[in-house]
């Protein structure tokens, strides 16, 4: 029997039984289907970041400083070690960090807000733009004025639009002037960076009631740089606090490669378990072939009787599994990367599976398709042809 013969059987044999074909499919069709979307929704989130990251340049570096008590640095001592290597260095900008805060105007009000207290050489830094009005000074911060700049999120929430400039909020109960609106980055969403507030750190350590600053956002002057900034800035720390403990200094790279590193092994994982449900899949795909071997012993020990050679009714039976794992695979690609698009835009990403996960998916789920084949395959071709004609 040829194989376009075997073909034609397979699929006479998998139309000749709608729903049960459907059910047999079920599996491996949920298991590609959750493959390529969650995989798709992994490389989206990977991409996303990165991209989030990378647009504050490859010559950022990030000082935390992680003790306690005595382990602290102030700002003015950092700037003036910035300042004092102006060669490799372009400036520095403390953070001061807080969130949950009350932002009300007028009888409006909302605490999802994030709070950063910096200086007027983060918005270099940070790559951080004003839409409207103006970003901090120099001035600001030596006078701790109550000046704030808001997102694009609170200025659609608080003031319906309109324009904020010059008015006054209030920021857990204290008063600040609206000085600017920061650049949109998030669709003005809510709890992303278009839902926060930047005033002087020197006004920050107040509202927080917290004098120390543990984050330091410095810039290397070019990427050529990088290393010989963070060697000085090494060195210069382990003076300060005669422990590498006290301290950690982050590049954009070392930060690109954690990130890609976290949200590589998150997105295997989530493809891994995608992939219980393929074998799940193919399990099914199994049991359903040796039932089917079962419903037809009597129809394989006439052909056998009138010369069907055992390799042909291995090939039958195996075409037939692969035929349904390939069609359940087809159905799961089309839904995944349905399912992949539908979740990326309900997630603000990029979700559309490449043309490696696509093939992946697909090939696995051949390849189930195969291995849960055979047996039943195997055990189709090795039944006696008297012993088949007998079975009623």
């Amino acid at each position: 029997m040829n194989f376009t013969m075997a073909f034609k059987m397979a699929g006479k044999s998998i139309l000749g039984n709608k729903m049960r074909t459907f059910l047999t499919m079920l599996g491996i069709i949920i298991g590609v289907c959750s493959v390529i979307a969650l995989i798709s929704i992994g490389k989206g989130s990977t991409k996303s970041i990165t991209e989030s990251i990378s647009q504050y340049g490859s010559n950022m570096l990030i000082v935390n400083i992680t003790g306690r008590g005595s382990n602290t640095m102030d700002p003015e001592t950092m700037t003036e070690f910035i300042d004092s290597n102006s060669d490799v260095f372009n400036g520095v900008a403390p953070v001061a960090s807080g969130s949950g805060l009350m932002i009300k105007y007028g009888n409006k009000n909302t605490n999802t807000t994030s709070l950063e207290g910096t200086n007027e050489k983060y918005a270099d830094i940070r790559n951080t733009h004003v839409g409207s009005g103006r970003f901090l000074t120099a001035s600001d911060v030596e006078h701790r004025q109550r000046v704030v700049l808001i997102g694009t999120y609170l200025k659609q929430e608080l003031f319906d639009g309109s324009d904020p400039l010059g008015k006054q909020i209030k920021i857990n109960g204290y008063p600040f002037t609206v000085v600017g609106v920061i650049e949109e980055k998030q669709d003005s969403s809510k709890s992303s960076t278009d839902d926060r507030v930047i005033i002087p750190y020197s006004a920050a350590t107040r509202l927080l009631r917290n004098a120390t600053i543990r984050s330091y956002y410095t810039q290397a002057r070019n990427e050529s740089t990088v290393e010989t900034a963070k060697s000085r800035l090494q060195t210069f720390l382990y003076k300060k606090f005669s422990s590498t403990d006290a301290y950690s200094i982050l590049d954009q790279k070392e930060l690109m490669e954690t990130v890609n590193q976290v949200t590589g092994m998150l997105t295997s994982m989530l493809a891994g378990i995608a992939g219980i449900s393929l074998l799940v899949g193919g399990i099914g795909i199994m049991n359903i072939m040796l039932v089917s071997v079962t419903e037809r012993t009597r129809e394989i020990g006439i052909r056998k009787a009138i010369g069907a050679k055992r390799r042909d009714i291995l090939g039958q039976f195996l075409i037939e599994s692969v035929m349904l794992s390939a069609l359940g695979g087809i159905v799961g690609i089309a839904l995944g990367i349905a399912l992949g698009n539908w979740l990326g835009k309900l997630l603000s990403i990029s979700a559309i599976p490449d043309i490696f996960t696509v093939l992946m998916a697909f090939s696995f789920s051949m390849c189930v398709g195969v291995f849960f084949g055979l047996y039943p395959a195997n055990k189709a071709s090795k039944l006696n042809p008297i012993e088949a004609l007998r079975f009623e």
